[in-house]
């Protein structure tokens, strides 16, 4: 009869077996298996072969992504699926940002932009550089602004301003100026991913992001777009928990615990029969792999 504690290493063991397995899968290999597919196709339908090009493609053009964990990736791309935006970088509405070995979602200015129009609540909404010479007067406290876009006096970028109107009249306009986004940038970012890509687009997302997260018209979609899109935040390693904790009951032996070391009539099956059992069982981990990370 085996203790509860020897119930648990067992199981610990099997756990952390798996865990080598699936996390060994390369990007490709992980994308193609029954169960991402599955989830793609329930994710976006008919798009989903078209949606998992473009996260290879994605993988393949940038070198700092194909040093993180596969699994981080693709979790970042279902994040980005289930908000139906693109990941590609130059449309610029969802990012998959590396964070050493670890790659995580971000949303863009875009994104928010079009998460909003979604809502059909927001009669306008933009977010734009001011320029040097454009800004006339801004009150902080009324939140007052007066810009003359044609009083340009040069190309260098002194603050952002983000406006939304919504169709029962409500208006809200917020300005930063680049030094308070820089100082934003040092406190929150772990990463220069975005901004060393695109300075500006990072920037307007920031401002963006402050009016709408304080002021705007969130539907459930953006407010899980908000939760999942932070600069900071532990990413959690789907792969390697284990369930032993919950093995508490009396009277389980270790017989009882399946086992996935073939038999000995399965060594005399033929080679193809073999093979899909091991791609059975790896699908089988990888699928309660994506049930922990996404119940």
């Amino acid at each position: 009869m085996a203790t509860n504690a020897s119930l648990k290493k067992q199981l610990t063991a099997k756990n952390n077996s798996n865990q080598v397995q699936v996390s060994s899968l390369s990007l490709k290999d992980l994308l193609g298996t029954p169960t991402m597919k599955k989830k793609f196709e329930e994710l976006m339908n008919d798009r989903a072969p078209q949606y998992i090009t473009s996260i290879i493609n994605l993988y393949n053009s940038e070198t700092s992504l194909q040093k993180c964990e596969p699994m981080s990736i693709v979790s970042s791309a279902i994040v980005a699926a289930t908000l139906d935006l693109p990941i590609d970088k130059n449309l610029g509405y969802a990012w998959i940002v590396p964070y050493g070995n670890k790659a995580q979602f971000q949303l863009g200015y875009k994104g928010y932009i079009q998460l909003a129009l979604r809502s059909a609540q927001y009669r306008y909404i933009n977010v734009t550089p001011i320029y040097e010479g454009e800004l006339k007067k801004w009150n902080p406290l009324t939140e007052e602004i007066d810009i003359d876009f044609e009083s340009r006096a040069s190309d260098v970028v002194i603050g952002y301003a983000a406006y939304f109107e919504l169709l029962n009249g409500f208006r809200k306009t917020v300005y930063w100026t680049k030094e308070q986004v820089e100082k934003h940038r040092k406190r929150f970012s772990k990463s220069d991913f975005g901004w060393k890509n695109d300075w500006d687009a990072m920037a307007m997302k920031t401002v963006l992001k402050s009016l709408l997260s304080k002021w705007g018209i969130l539907s459930v979609e953006m407010q899980k777009a908000v939760v999942e899109d932070k600069d900071e935040r532990e990413l959690k390693d789907v792969t390697s928990e284990s369930h032993a904790d919950t093995i508490e009951a009396e009277g389980v032996t270790v017989e009882d615990i399946p086992v996935d070391e073939p038999t000995s009539e399965a060594t005399e099956q033929p080679q193809e029969q073999v093979e899909k059992q091991k791609d059975w069982q790896q699908d089988e981990q990888l699928q309660q792999a994506m049930e922990m990370k996404f119940e």
